[in-house]
């Protein structure tokens, strides 16, 4: 019983304190409704100021190129962006063949060494076969001439690096040429700009600022726009340069490998 009246008592405390509390709840609502109103109603203001700003910010960042593009004269500007679309075109596809051309030479190496010295030329050229890049095709030429004697396999080595050669370095001249030609085109924008100021200068008979300021404008903003294009290109060709470098050098050092294992293999060969 006597838990039973504590347990009731209790409960009645706890009603009539959450009615109480309710009630002050319930009076205070107004009030905390109106600064509630308020403080969101500074907020929201703030917000839009905010997000109007950031829009303002936006829009400058993504528009300020195509406006400058624009007040640079489409006519003069088009060339210049069709160099830098080409040109990066060109130099990404010359990165990715690269790249998937860049193999573990020194492994090559080992296996076709381990191959012709277990299974003889055609184990190694069946490793040679089934390895990617162009030092594992020079390989494979070599080895499958080396039927014809040391001489000849040494020649075809040096032939077919050749063509190996030609096909990294396929297309990168262009990649010059773009990185040529852009300024050029800056350039020449650049004095088509300034005649049209002399133009304007001849036809209105006196020197004033708004008359030239169109014209000079065309002038600067062609020419760096053309720098930009060049250094932009510039980076991406000395990039795919310092790769075609690197693969020559692993071509060149794996070829003197692969005359080395043909010779120690012939001698054993005749020895044996």
């Amino acid at each position: 019983m006597k838990r039973l009246f504590s347990i009731l008592a209790i409960t009645g405390l706890m009603t009539f304190g959450n009615v109480q509390a309710q009630d002050s709840t319930a009076a205070a609502a107004p009030a905390t409704e109106q600064v509630a109103d308020s403080t969101a109603t500074a907020t929201t203001d703030e917000a839009a100021t905010t997000t109007e700003e950031a829009e303002a910010e936006e829009v400058t960042f993504t528009q300020s190129m195509k406006k400058r593009f624009i007040e640079g004269d489409p006519i003069w500007m088009s060339p210049v962006l069709l160099c830098l679309i080409l040109g990066l075109a060109i130099a990404i596809e010359r990165i990715i063949y690269l790249n998937l051309s860049s193999v573990n030479s020194k492994k090559l190496v080992a296996d076709v060494e381990a191959a012709l010295n277990s299974g003889g030329i055609e184990a190694a050229k069946e490793v040679a076969r089934n390895t990617a890049g162009p030092v594992a095709s020079i390989f494979f030429q070599g080895l499958d001439r080396s039927s014809h004697g040391l001489d000849s396999a040494e020649k075809s080595i040096v032939a077919y690096g050749g063509v190996q050669m030609g096909q990294l370095e396929k297309n990168v001249s262009w990649i010059s040429l773009f990185i040529a030609l852009a300024p050029m085109l800056g350039f020449l924008g650049t004095v088509i700009g300034m005649i049209v100021a002399f133009d304007q200068i001849e036809s209105a008979g006196s020197m004033e600022p708004s008359l030239v300021a169109g014209g000079i404008k065309v002038a600067l903003l062609t020419t760096v726009f053309g720098l930009i294009v060049a250094m932009i290109l510039q980076v991406f060709y000395n990039y795919i340069t310092a790769k075609i470098d690197s693969i020559v050098n692993d071509m060149e050092d794996a070829s003197i490998s692969l005359v080395d294992m043909l010779s120690d293999y012939f001698k054993e060969k005749l020895n044996k």
